[in-house]
């Protein structure tokens, strides 16, 4: 199958095959024909499925075989600006050689940019790409006319919701007709979605692609260390591995800072992403990151899902990820696209339990490797003891300041 099969608008064609595009992955394949037929959809798809091309493309073939008006027809909701930039760049790439305009509206800018976003949505920008939060500032000030929205799509509702902005996404749809094509995708779908789904969608068409699991040409590793053991290592592995674009995932803003600080003083290419950076500085570095400029991105989840950046080439895990399905999202940033990867998670006692767990997802126990005997005496892997022991605590000291236990065990 190729994407000619769907009938597309031979400008929108033009703009796929300039960006490379060839055939359609199997989220494609599945979501864009009921996406024509006028069905409302919802999809439980990964990140590096296609996903946001999956609903971008039949959208702009429809925008383009209306009546054209000024006015908004379609609204793509997101949970951070991140992926707002991601599809916002996705749009204009593919819709190129189209008469579709686009906008992505997301807080963290200065006045300029939500001037420059109001009269946008004034104007009657064909398609906004947005975070709950800044839409609901613009709606709030009466001047964006919804009357003619034709398409909603939620985007990393799962994510959404767990950030806290299901009664967001309730009062931006009050503001649009009732009669519209409802898009939702989710990489998971727990209760909340399903009840999302009902309020939101009608008769939608259910589509299911590789939910909670891991590409099989990720390989995966797992060191079981102390707190203390897990910078030295991390600096041992980078040193040891000749990549040209590595993901270090921590669970919290202070170990970000504290990872990323002790890696540039060992002279590494280095640098880090989290929400106290200003918005131009975080774009300045994922730029960088993205035209391999810089070596060694450190992050919080905020980059888990929806970063847009193809061959990185490993992802460490410096904290055991909360839950599993952001273990596969973490992950799931390495081997895209067809290609290999490797993922290293760093694994404390108090996070054996948490680890325990994701194990049992994957269906399969994650190779232990060996911590570098320099490091000195490392614990025991006992998962399921410690799931019924205290399990992981908010407001932990700094690593630095972390003491070792003196229960040790000789690997």
């Amino acid at each position: 199958m190729t994407f000619k099969d769907f009938n597309f608008d031979p400008r929108l064609l033009e703009g796929i095959e300039a960006i490379g595009y060839e055939t359609p992955t199997p989220v494609q394949e599945q979501v864009i024909p009921p996406i024509l037929q006028n069905k409302d959809v919802i999809a439980c798809a990964q990140t590096g499925t296609g996903k946001t091309a999956a609903f971008l493309l039949p959208i702009i073939h429809k925008i383009i075989s209306e009546e054209s008006l000024d006015e908004i027809k379609a609204i793509v909701i997101v949970p951070t600006r991140e992926l707002a930039i991601q599809i916002a760049q996705h749009m204009e790439g593919i819709s190129y050689f189209t008469p579709v305009s686009s906008i992505a509206v997301y807080g963290g800018g200065d006045g300029s940019s939500f001037a420059r976003e109001q009269k946008a949505l004034e104007g009657g920008v064909d398609l906004v790409v947005c975070t709950p939060g800044r839409m609901i500032a613009h709606l709030s000030m009466g001047y964006v006319d919804l009357t003619g929205l034709r398409y909603l799509v939620l985007d990393e509702a799962d994510r959404m919701l767990d950030m806290g902005f299901y009664d967001d996404i309730i009062r931006i749809t009050s503001y649009i007709p009732e009669k519209r094509q409802s898009l939702l995708f989710s990489a998971t779908m727990p209760v909340k979605i399903r009840e999302l789904a009902r309020k939101i969608l009608i008769n939608p068409v259910e589509v299911n692609i590789a939910l909670s699991q891991a590409p099989t040409k990720i390989k995966q590793s797992a060191y079981v260390v102390y707190d203390s053991q897990k910078i030295p290592l991390v600096k041992q592995l980078l040193e040891s591995k000749n990549l040209r674009s590595i993901l270090v995932f921590c669970s919290t803003k202070q170990a970000v800072k504290e990872l990323s600080r002790n890696l540039k003083k060992s002279g590494l290419s280095v640098d880090e992403i989290h929400s106290d950076l200003e918005q131009e500085v975080r774009e300045s570095v994922l730029s960088s990151f993205k035209s391999r400029k810089l070596t060694i991105l450190v992050a919080t989840d905020i980059l888990s899902r929806g970063i847009d950046v193809e061959d990185i080439d490993l992802v460490i895990n410096f904290d055991v990820p909360h839950d599993a399905e952001d273990y596969i999202h973490r992950i799931g940033r390495t081997a895209r696209a067809e290609s290999e990867g490797e993922a290293i998670t760093l694994i404390s006692p108090e996070e054996q339990g948490t680890f325990g767990r994701i194990e049992d997802l994957l269906g399969k126990t994650v190779l232990k490797a060996d911590v570098p005997s320099q490091l000195g005496t490392t614990p025991q892997y006992l998962p399921h003891k410690s799931r019924h022991e205290k399990g992981r605590t908010h407001g932990r000291k700094p690593f630095s300041q972390r003491q070792q236990p003196r229960r040790e065990n000789r690997r």
